[in-house]
């Protein structure tokens, strides 16, 4: 089963920026869309970007768009979300998820998502 890592959180100040790095662990047999998530303590998983396989389709959540970029390097085979002008409501752990293969939209909903990573961490001072 596809298992994948994040990398490339840590602690920053407001208004900084950090690039996270999403790659699978093993063997991948193919995939959808990938999204990334957060979740805050005390608070629900939601999503924060996605992109389609083939890098074509991208979607953001509104608290998000516009500081955060989503991007994939079909050659690494890694999902990157840029964040920039970061703020102390971003602090969460952020995770990496996949859908199977057939699901290309980068779809809002934790459901649609099959794998996961463990998170990375963000957390942004004031």
């Amino acid at each position: 089963q596809e298992q994948l890592v994040e990398s490339g959180g840590g602690l920053v100040q407001t208004g900084g920026s950090l690039r996270l790095s999403c790659v699978p662990s093993g063997r991948s047999s193919g995939y959808g869309a990938t999204g990334w998530f957060r979740q805050a303590p005390g608070k629900k998983r939601e999503f924060v970007a996605g992109v389609s396989p083939s890098g074509g389709t991208k979607s953001y959540s509104d608290a998000v768009k516009g500081r955060f970029t989503v991007s994939r390097d079909h050659a690494r085979n890694t999902v990157f979300l840029q964040m920039n002008s970061l703020k102390p409501e971003d602090t969460a752990r952020y995770y990496c998820a996949r859908r199977v293969l057939g699901g290309v939209e980068p779809t809002s909903s934790s459901d649609d998502y099959t794998y996961w990573g463990q998170g990375t961490q963000v957390t942004v001072s004031s």
